[in-house]
């Protein structure tokens, strides 16, 4: 029994405190544009599910809190179908009701007769919650805590490996990478791994001197800050960790707020660049992870800051930071995933809302249904996916091939 509830407070507490805040700055978002701009609001649920709690404010807000913490939502007054955005003949049936009962003046508070510009700011407002959290974090961590890193100088190179074969050698400082500076051995690591195959330019100091040089990434074994194994792209390398090449970097508001801009951003890129080399067949769509991986993940972390901190203040403040941190990567994705033209997604929203900015009428309620369909299929498709990338990292399946062998 203790062993079981040690696992919860590792594992599923962290993840459902990482995942519930991002959530409800997501559905915050949506929820401040439209209060912005004047839109009536039904409801407000933070998890799915019957509500563990809820009640209705001054403005007739009902709030909930569902017993499944892992989503949430909006909903709009007279937001009924399935498709959220009806065609022109179920507008004009909401409208005939709306006039009877409240009067034509009260259109103007209902999310579907709003202007299109404000329906799709109120789509987009989610999405860009979610990055304004991700920046807000970086930037926070960075002005209070700064940036330790740790430059990268080599400490070892394997035989054969393509850094030997580019000439790198140990006691190299390598101060350039794909043509950009770069300050810690991370930096180097989070470029190598999705680029197996894709040529690399080096500049590296030795002796005095800069040297260029150029490595090739190939698939090999690579361990991650958990301590996880995955086959990603590697040239070879080991890096060391002196004293004397270990700072820390501080920052002003402005600088903080920049740098979390471009880390956001850089999650979004890495993104974008690892579904692009997917597409194209150039690397395993393994690294796709969902709910349990994102748990395994927070937990790995949360014991790992558990055998490393020295008291509980300590360590209070490292599961902190380390929560923060998976926040804001977590806040990044599902801003970017949420933005995607996916039926059932925002972006799903805003691309109706294109066609109708375009035809001068909403997309066909039959229509929509059909993509809502189908979008809901790719989610859960995706879902699944995830899933069994999870159980295979988690080793469930040779568990259970090992019960019936």
């Amino acid at each position: 029994m203790s062993g079981l509830l040690s696992s919860a407070a590792f594992y599923i507490l962290p993840f459902i405190l990482v995942v519930g805040v991002v959530v409800t700055v997501h559905e915050f978002g949506h929820f401040l544009a439209a209060k912005a701009l004047g839109t009536k609001i039904d409801q407000f649920s933070i998890g799915f599910g019957k509500p563990l709690a809820h009640w209705t404010d001054r403005a007739g807000v009902e709030w909930r809190l569902g017993w499944l913490p892992i989503g949430g939502f909006v909903r709009f007054a007279g937001d009924e179908n399935a498709a959220s955005v009806p065609d022109q003949d179920d507008l004009q049936a909401l409208r005939r009701e709306l006039v009877a009962r409240e009067g034509e003046a009260a259109l103007s508070r209902y999310y579907h007769f709003k202007p299109l510009w404000q329906r799709a700011v109120i789509s987009a407002a989610g999405p860009f919650a979610n990055f304004l959290l991700s920046i807000a974090i970086f930037a926070g961590v960075l002005l209070a805590m700064g940036e330790p890193v740790s430059a990268p100088r080599i400490a070892l190179v394997f035989p054969d490996s393509p850094a030997a074969k580019a000439g790198l050698q140990k006691g190299d400082l390598i101060v350039q990478a794909d043509g950009k500076p770069v300050q810690s051995f991370q930096t180097i690591k989070q470029l190598v791994i999705l680029r197996t195959g894709v040529p690399i330019t080096f500049v590296v100091e030795r002796g005095g001197r800069r040297l260029v040089m150029t490595a090739t990434p190939v698939r090999g074994p690579v361990i991650d800050d958990v301590g996880h194994k995955h086959q990603l792209g590697t040239i070879g390398v080991g890096f060391a960790d002196l004293p004397q090449d270990r700072r820390v970097i501080h920052y002003n508001p402005a600088q903080a707020v920049e740098t979390g801009v471009k880390r956001s951003f850089g999650v979004i890129q890495t993104t974008v660049y690892y579904i692009g080399r997917i597409v194209t067949g150039q690397e395993s769509a393994d690294q796709i992870s969902g709910p349990l991986g994102m748990a395994q993940i927070s937990g790995d972390l949360a014991k790992q800051t558990a055998h490393f901190s020295a008291d509980l203040p300590t360590f209070a403040l490292n599961v902190f930071l380390t929560l923060l941190l998976m926040a804001a990567n977590i806040s990044v994705g599902i801003g970017f995933l949420n933005l995607l033209p996916i039926p059932v997604l925002d972006g799903g929203h805003l691309l109706f809302y294109a066609y109708e900015a375009v035809a001068r009428r909403p997309l066909a309620a039959k229509v929509q249904a059909v993509g809502y369909r189908v979008g809901l299929a790719l989610v859960l498709g995706l879902m699944l996916f995830a899933t069994v990338n999870d159980l295979q990292r988690l080793r469930v399946f040779n568990f259970l091939g090992g019960l019936f062998s």
